[in-house]
């Protein structure tokens, strides 16, 4: 079954028979699978008053273990947020009461970033249907296809210099 992207090759096959644009049958559909994708995302953190940068802090935290606490600079690596945006979104998340800032015991200049309450309630409100999101997404995947292409994304990822750890 053709779909948008190899409508997209056979016009630049017909426009431009001495490219190869066989990479755009992986790049294009990866880039509208990243937008569906994040838009079921969205649906499912609005749904508990989250955004994406939000749930990864809390579900970083969350999955560190107790105390429930890191430093910024650790949350910045483990949760897919940026280093510009961890103040910003540590600010948000403050006032909202479901992280708070405490003193580094280790270092008495930083602090580190502890999940409240409020916070690990709404994780574990939240992370049940994101998990249930991400399984009806891939469902037209068998296991086996899962895990190769998860395999696959990891071995892509890795030639990019992106970090998988």
């Amino acid at each position: 079954m053709a779909d948008h992207v190899d409508r997209v090759l056979e016009q630049w096959h017909a426009e431009r028979p001495d490219l190869d644009v066989s990479p755009m049958a992986v790049i294009g559909r990866l880039s509208r699978l990243s937008a569906l994708v994040d838009a079921e995302l969205r649906r499912t953190f609005a749904r508990h008053g989250l955004d994406r940068a939000t749930f990864d802090v809390l579900a970083t935290l969350r999955r560190s273990g107790p105390p429930y606490r890191l430093t910024p600079t650790e949350l910045m690596r483990s949760a897919m947020v940026t280093s510009g945006a961890i103040t910003q979104r540590l600010d948000k998340m403050e006032a909202r009461g479901l992280v708070e800032r405490t003193p580094n015991e280790a270092d008495g200049r930083g602090v580190r970033v502890r999940l409240t309450e409020a916070g690990g309630e709404l994780i574990d409100r939240a992370l049940p249907e994101h998990v249930e999101t991400e399984h009806r997404i891939l469902a037209a995947l068998d296991t086996g296809e899962r895990e190769g292409l998860a395999a696959t994304l990891r071995t892509l990822l890795e030639s990019l210099g992106g970090s998988v750890s």
